[in-house]
Formats: structure tokens, sequence, C-alpha cells
């Protein structure tokens, strides 16, 4: 879980592209080449989707189904495959519990789990099925001034149909509902792969047949270590060192692209949208869109009595900064702010910190000043940071004079496309409860008029 979300990844040393050549080690990330094949020559790698702090994922091509998927494969050290482990129980629930649910096909699917013995141990392997763009990349294409909000209104309504599934069908809270976490469903993945990058049930066309990798050696260049440098390195090695990778990876970029092949992630993903839209306004292009809940990494179940910090800045709910038990409805809250953020481009909630005040001090008076009601006593009183944010009498601390917009006004300054406001703000503001004991269900809020 990213605990302040800054959009780059600073985790990564090199570039936001690429993960940290460090964890190339044991306990670390398993060293993938593009063409490596896993669990008994079934998956064949072709290309880099992502990374994350857990993880790498690329997209590969599944020999028994003859389809293309997405394999994520998990760091080897004990906590992270615990925690693959607590993940893939939680996919199960989902793949289980209610397939024909019409939000069932909101939520993306574990096709298959398994293990894999690296040179930097073993390595939990998901895989999932292959998808698009994430929401994140929609916003960027629409250039952070709105995406149109028909296209809103269907993907609203689907990732309402899918929270609805995993509350009530299978009991789990996502924790972590923002537009990088949903993901767009491409039909014609076979046909872009081919038109795109030239590959054909997993073969690139026109390459001579390579000798078949081995998956259990190191990497061939610095790029990608396979173990810790022997002694630490001085500032200016790793400065040294740094240049001379990133020549490295440009050179292999380069060369990739001459051949049809990218790594980067947006790059496939933004080939696929560009031969989807192809002749058409974006309105009518995405009129058929599919979009997917995906990434559980951080899911909880509802039964548990759940206090700990989850949630991206952005998308969090107050109970979540006060310290309070949360459940379910805090998906809701990262929902209406997420909503928000694709018709607006711009965050609903952007605190920043001060020498008089923290971050979460101005994010509870941004969330004060717009829904213009007071938080229980429970919150203000009985939570584990009460104390650091309210008096005795529920007033803040250190933020002493708010100043009080509604979100039909917000909606009003920031929202410029021709659409019934005070309808979208209706709909918005049962989400945006700050009592959360009232605020509304996925059940409840999803046939509002505003989606319809």
């Amino acid at each position: 879980m990213d605990s302040d979300s800054d959009r780059s990844d600073s985790h990564s040393v090199y570039t936001d592209d690429e993960e940290d050549i460090y964890d190339y080690k044991p306990g670390g990330y398993h060293p993938v080449h593009i063409g490596d094949v896993l669990h008994d020559n079934r998956y064949k790698i072709l290309l880099k989707l992502g990374w994350g702090h857990f993880s790498t994922v690329w997209l590969a091509y599944d020999a028994k189904t003859e389809a293309h998927v997405a394999v994520k494969i998990v760091k080897s050290s004990r906590r992270f495959s615990q925690g693959a482990q607590e993940e893939i129980s939680l996919l199960d629930k989902i793949c289980q519990s209610n397939p024909d649910a019409p939000g069932y096909q909101h939520v993306a699917q574990l096709l298959d789990h398994f293990e894999h013995e690296g040179v930097n141990g073993t390595h939990v392997c998901m895989v999932f099925e292959a998808l698009g763009e994430s929401l994140l990349s929609l916003i960027k294409r629409f250039d952070y001034k709105g995406v149109p909000a028909p296209i809103v209104k269907k993907i609203a309504s689907q990732i309402l149909l899918g929270l609805d599934y995993l509350h009530r069908e299978c009991g789990i809270i996502h924790t972590d509902i923002k537009p990088e976490n949903v993901l767009v469903y491409v039909p014609n993945m076979d046909t872009i792969l081919q038109d795109q990058f030239g590959i054909v049930h997993g073969q690139r066309i026109n390459d001579e047949p390579q000798p078949e990798p081995t998956t259990d050696t190191p990497p061939p260049c610095p790029s990608e270590p396979s173990s810790e440098p022997t002694q630490p390195l001085t500032k200016a090695q790793k400065k040294r060192m740094k240049k001379k990778l990133k020549k490295l990876r440009q050179k292999e970029k380069d060369i990739l692209e001459r051949n049809g092949i990218r790594k980067n992630r947006h790059d496939l993903i933004i080939s696929s949208v560009l031969d989807f839209t192809d002749g058409h306004n974006d309105t009518q292009a995405f009129e058929n869109i599919v979009v997917k809940i995906a990434d559980l990494g951080n899911a909880c179940w509802i039964q548990d009595e759940n206090s700990h910090l989850i949630q991206t800045r952005e998308y969090r709910s107050p109970e979540v900064i006060i310290g309070g038990v949360w459940n379910e409805k805090t998906d809701l809250w990262s929902l209406a702010c997420m909503v928000f953020e694709l018709l607006t481009g711009d965050f609903l909630f952007d605190p920043r910190a001060t020498q008089k005040y923290t971050k979460d001090d101005d994010h509870i008076a941004q969330m004060l000043e717009l829904m213009g009601e007071k938080l229980p006593n429970r919150l203000t009183q009985k939570c584990v940071f009460s104390e650091e944010f309210f008096d005795d009498k529920g007033r803040l601390k250190h933020i002493k004079n708010l100043r009080f917009k509604n979100l039909h006004d917000v909606l009003q300054d920031t929202y410029q496309q021709d659409d019934d406001i005070s309808l979208l703000a209706e709909f918005m503001s049962p989400m945006l409860v700050l009592d959360d004991q009232c605020r509304t269900t996925a059940a409840a809020i999803m046939n509002h008029p505003w989606l319809h």
C-alpha cells in the first residue's frame, strides 16, 4: 500500500519505469528475460507490463489455453510469499463465490498460481487475465481535463457492481480503490498483439527460432543483477553505475522497439487504445467499455475488525486517518474521490503540510470544509489518533479557521462538462458522508439517476 502517493514511485533508484536494481537479490525479484518459460513450459514471457514494491508483472502466452495472460512474480522473501498466499485465498473466494452475479465480471480473476524456483529463491507466481490500461492512463490520455461524463458513468456503474460483489458475495474490502487499480478490458488483445507487436500465439512473426532460454540463470547484463554487490558502493560508484545502466537500458529499449517490442507498460496500452478508437470520437469508442477492479494485494475480510492504515492518500477516508475501525464503506469513499478525479482531472482532496499542521490535519480540514458536517464523537474522541487532531469538543486543534465550500459549488468551479451538477452532487454526497455508519453502500447507490 502506498501510504502517501505521489504518482511516481520513489522506490525506483533509476527511473520511474524500472524497479530497483538492488532488489534483484536473494529474497527479492526474480530476473526475467523475454522468452523465458515458466511452470513446466506453460507460460512464455512476452512483454514486461509493470512492477511494484513486491512483484514484477509480465504479459505471457499460456500454451495450455492458447491465451495471453498476465503473470505476477512476487519477491521470494518469506514476508512477501506469505502476503501472496493471503492474496491467493482472497482471490480464490472471489473466483468461487457467485460467478453468476453481475459484479463478478467486474473484478479481475485469478486463473492460476504456482511456485517458481529461481536464483534468488522460491517465488509465488499468480496468473491473471490480461487486461489493458488503467484508469490513470485514461485520465492522462484526456490531458487531465476530464474523461467525458458518459464514459465515467459507465465506469462508475461497473465499479459499483464489482464492489457490491466483493462486499456482499465475498465478504471482502478492497482497501485501495484508485484509478491505477481499475483496468480496462481489451476484447481484441490477440489482434492488437499481432497488429502492433507482431506477436501470434506467443511467437513474434519473422523471428528466427532462438535457443530455449533457461529461467534459472542470472541475467546477462547489469540491468537486472541477480545478486547483491560484494562490497558497499560509494556515492561516486553508484552515480557511475546509474549512468551506465541508463545507457544500457536505452540501448536495449531502442533495439526492442526497432523489432516491434516495447517493455514499458503504457506503450502496449496506448497502442491498443489507439487501435480501439481509430476513426471514432472518444465517447463513441468507449460505448462498450468494460472495466475490472484489480490488485487485491491489500484486501481484507469484512468479518475482521480492522483499524490499520490503508488506502492511498488522496482516496483515504476520515475514519482511517483518525485510526478508527473501518469497514467496506471505506471503499465507497475512495470511489467518490475517483469519480471526481475522472470527471475533472483533479484530486478532490490534495492536502499539504505546513509548519503549523500536518498533512493529516489538512486532509481532515478539507473533508470538513467540503461536507459541512461534524464528525461523530466516536471518531473525534475514541480513536487511536483522536487526541492528535481534536480537542474535547471535537474541534480541530491545529486548524482553527475553516473555509466551507460545499460539493455542488466545488463541482461548479472545476467540472467543465455539460452535465447536471446537482444530480452529480447528489450521487457523490452519500459516498462522502463523514460518519461511515451513515455512509451509503454499493448496493444502495448503484441505481442512482446520475448513472443512468
